[in-house]
């Protein structure tokens, strides 16, 4: 019986740090980071591309792990109102040992990161690459740390509480995912990585605009756009966004990024994407939040399939 008190207690705790981290969350980063480097190479990387790969998934893991983690600590006040079955509130897990998650996984992060430089300057690389093709990986790095301390701390400009240009810096950190990944496979500047870049950025500001319409009543004392500006103008800002998503997914099939040809690949997203309006009009906010979701599955799914192709 003792045995299986422990094991329960066990299973709990990890579910509390997985909730803390928002694992499942986070594997779309590491799933962002192996598609950046699937289209720049045009296929499965391997070889010491492989490797860096991984490297540049578990950097972007652990950071994430830190940055969820952090939202959580910075957000206790609220969500001992607003969320108290969460680990924090709830005091399964206390603030001190938070802390030190949230320092671990960054220096995780970092140390993945100096690793995949040792590994970059001391392999033999092919013909055409050179070590100075990855450092960018330390700029974009860099980037997203900038964006985490603007959006979190106090002493950054606290983009969470400004609205719009918190929904951007999130959606700019989640493109950037998919260009940490082409730098992983040194071709930082592959325009078919900067492409998918611009697609997850407008896809992601106007289904985090949504949200926040779906949380307003919890969002009490947030300074969110919807908050703002109500909710009526924030859906039309969705809608204007989703709009620029379109027009991402298309430009780069009509400038030769992705062969034109291919076009009809991204047919279900873009189908997918125009139903969206009708949601906003009639205020389904989930609806519409679940449907850009999987508009962006199918664009990300036709984008990587033609670049293999």
């Amino acid at each position: 019986m003792l045995c299986i008190q422990r094991a329960v207690s066990a299973n709990s705790a990890v579910s509390d740090w997985s909730t803390l981290f928002r694992l499942g969350n986070n594997l779309t980063g590491v799933f962002g980071v192996f598609l950046g480097s699937i289209v720049a190479v045009g296929g499965i990387p391997e070889d010491m591309i492989l490797q860096t790969t991984v490297l540049h998934a578990s950097s972007v893991l652990f950071f994430m792990c830190s940055w969820n983690a952090l939202n959580d600590i910075y957000d206790f006040e609220i969500d001992i109102i607003n969320r108290p079955d969460r680990p924090l509130p709830d005091g399964r897990i206390s603030l001190k040992n938070a802390k030190i998650a949230t320092a671990i996984t960054m220096i995780s992060s970092m140390a993945s990161l100096i690793f995949c430089y040792y590994l970059v300057s001391t392999s033999e690389l092919d013909e055409g690459l050179r070590i100075s093709d990855w450092y960018p990986s330390i700029v974009i790095w860099a980037l997203a740390l900038t964006l985490l301390i603007n959006y979190e701390f106090p002493f950054g400009l606290r983009l969470k509480d400004k609205g719009l240009p918190g929904n951007i810096a999130i959606s700019i950190s989640v493109g950037l995912v998919v260009v940490f990944g082409s730098s992983a496979a040194l071709q930082p500047f592959n325009m078919k990585a900067w492409s998918l870049f611009f697609v997850g950025i407008f896809y992601n500001t106007s289904r985090e605009i949504i949200k926040d319409v779906e949380d307003m009543e919890g969002d009490l004392g947030r300074n969110t756009l919807a908050m703002r500006i109500g909710a009526d103008n924030a859906r039309t800002t969705a809608w204007v966004m989703s709009i620029l998503a379109l027009a991402s997914i298309l430009l780069p099939f009509a400038t030769g990024i992705f062969p034109p040809l291919h076009v009809v690949l991204v047919i279900p997203a873009v189908m997918t994407l125009m139903m969206v309006k009708g949601k906003i009009i009639l205020g389904e906010d989930k609806a519409a939040s679940s449907m850009l979701k999987k508009s962006m599955l199918l664009c990300l799914a036709a984008l990587l399939t033609s670049s293999v192709l």
